[in-house]
């Protein structure tokens, strides 16, 4: 006897449309602010005579006074070939003769430092190893008294922003050597990291960060600034035209 059992019929699926998932608005990313900062210079009421005043004064003095001493002057003269890139290392050899000394505190290098206690400790650590290496140093009168001062700020925006990097690009090339230290150099203070305005900018909000790298080790010690808007336009201009990017990006 022959089965009859009718197989069952499969049902033939049903094409429905494809999910639609809203996406995210884009959102613009935040404009880069361009600024630039003058110092005004105060001359403090505590002066040096010796190393042992000079150690006397680094502990006591101001972080202004640090911050005058170390990071204002090697934006003043970043550019000399000669001499040292802090005024405590240029008064130990000009008024003390003590080159030792004076190599040691030249080496201190700002670019390390994100807080000026930092910078601050070292000194103090660098002026008191020497003294206790050689005490009969301490107390010897210099040439010429150093005169601590103090750095007085006065921020200024420049009403310039950029929301792309052809926009950066096109700020960048008309700033002032004042502007790129400020944006390069004394950020690392403001923003607590060894990094700057310009990379923090460049990776944080355009995801640039090969080129952030790059900035970041730009070396103000070897290089002019002038020097160092070059290099930065050049790698700007691969990376726009690498990506093809043409005039402004649509902020939106």
């Amino acid at each position: 006897m022959k089965n009859h059992t009718t197989k069952p019929k499969l049902r033939t699926p049903v094409a429905h449309p494809p999910t639609l998932v809203a996406q995210p608005e884009r959102t613009p990313p935040v404009p880069f602010h361009f600024c630039a900062a003058s110092y005004l210079t105060r001359i403090h009421n505590q002066t040096a005579k010796d190393l042992s005043e000079l150690l006397a004064g680094i502990d006591q003095v101001p972080d202004a006074s640090i911050f005058c001493h170390t990071f204002q002057t090697l934006g003043e003269h970043h550019f000399l070939t000669e001499g040292f890139s802090n005024d405590f290392a240029q008064w130990t050899l000009a008024s003390l003769n003590r080159p030792v000394l004076a190599e040691w505190l030249g080496g201190i290098d700002v670019r390390d430092y994100i807080s000026l206690a930092e910078i601050r400790a070292d000194l103090r650590r660098v002026v008191a190893g020497y003294c206790d290496s050689w005490p009969q140093h301490a107390h010897i009168a210099a040439g010429e008294a150093f005169h601590f001062s103090e750095s007085i700020e006065v921020t200024v925006p420049l009403g310039l922003e950029a929301f792309s990097l052809a926009e950066f690009r096109d700020c960048f090339a008309a700033l002032s050597n004042s502007s790129l230290y400020y944006h390069l150099i004394f950020s690392r203070l403001r923003l607590q990291m060894r990094t700057n305005d310009f990379s923090e900018w460049l990776a944080g909000c355009l995801g640039l960060d090969d080129l952030a790298r790059r900035v970041n080790r730009l070396d103000i010690y070897t290089d002019t600034l002038d020097g160092i808007r070059e290099k930065m336009l050049q790698w700007i201009d691969r990376e726009l035209k690498g990506r093809d990017w043409i005039g402004r990006e649509t902020r939106a």
